[in-house]
Parts: C-alpha cells; structure tokens; sequence
C-alpha cells in the first residue's frame, strides 16, 4: 500500500527551488515560466487594475508571484497571474508571507500549457473561497470568461470590457486594450 504525503502550506513556503508553483489539496502544481505574450497580458490587467484603485485608494494589486491560502485543510495556496484585493479586506500590516485569504478579484492567463481541467479547479477554489470576480483570460481566442461569485459566467469578446463590478466599481478595460 502506498501513500502519498501531502504538504502543507508551511512546506510550500519553504521551497527554494526556483520556478512557480500553486498548492492545490496538498500537492504540489509545477507551472511552467509564463511566456512573454502571457506576462504581456498579464501586466496590462494588473497596470489598469492598479492604477484605478490606487487612484481612489480602494486596495492592492501584488504582483504575480504572490501566494493566497484560500484554503487551509487540505491546503489550498494559489498565485493567479495578476489579483486585487480591497483595503478593507488586508490586515493593518501587510504580511510577510502569504496572505491568508483569498483575493476579491483573480486573473488567471491561459497558457498552452495548461489544461482546461487545471484552469476549472482554480477557478472552483477562487470562487469557493469568496472570491467575488475571476478572470479567465485566453490568449489564442482574445476573450475572457469573467466568473462571478454566483457561479455565473460571462464570454468577454471583441469590443468587450472587463468590468470591476461592486468589486472595484468605475473600472472598465476594453478587451481591444489587452489584446493589442
């Protein structure tokens, strides 16, 4: 009989190796390096979600190889490829390590590597933990699939715009401005 150990969110914080990695259930996701289309896009969503909430001083956007525990048994850590998090959802002082909750808004860019299944399970743990927007972006299609915390879900295409909705209300950015 075999058994496999699971780790837990302390020994995901310990790993030096480099490379990026998500801890789903207690195992460890290797990711492979995002290529350059990806952090293109990438980095348009989290400059455009930065600048609106910095400007009305609404929350956070880390950069993409933040960890969120949006679960702690069996331990969930997830790095979506750009998030948001709103003031009053952070500790008076931000933590060194992860943040222990979950982010108001995830971005996760499809890459070709993923799987859909893998994309899926993400998705299902950001909204499950109370994440109130994740969006699906796929770079081949040009559309994002915006999912709500009802479980809706929502085709962004051409001539499209994400929208921030309660989360981060005013924040629009045309579908045209990331895929340029």
């Amino acid at each position: 009989m075999s058994t496999t150990q699971l780790m837990t969110i302390e020994e995901f914080a310990e790993i030096s190796e480099p490379g990026r990695f998500d801890l789903m259930r207690g195992k460890l996701v290797r990711m492979s390096p995002a290529g350059f289309r990806h952090g293109v896009y990438a980095s348009r969503i989290a400059t455009a979600l930065s600048v609106h909430a910095q400007a009305s001083s609404l929350g956070e956007t880390p950069s993409s190889d933040t960890g969120y525990i949006v679960q702690s048994d069996p331990p969930v850590v997830l790095c979506p490829d750009t998030s948001f998090v709103l003031t009053g959802n952070l500790p008076n002082e931000l933590p060194e390590g992860f943040l222990d909750r979950h982010p108001d808004i995830a971005v996760e860019v499809v890459s070709p590597s993923d799987r859909l299944a893998d994309v899926s399970a993400k998705v299902t743990e950001y909204l499950g933990a109370g994440t109130s927007l994740v969006w699906v972006v796929e770079p081949t299609r040009k559309t994002v699939t915006a999912y709500r915390a009802d479980r809706s879900a929502r085709l962004l295409i051409e001539g499209d715009a994400l929208d921030g909705g309660d989360v981060l209300p005013g924040f629009s950015l045309p579908l045209a401005d990331i895929f340029r």
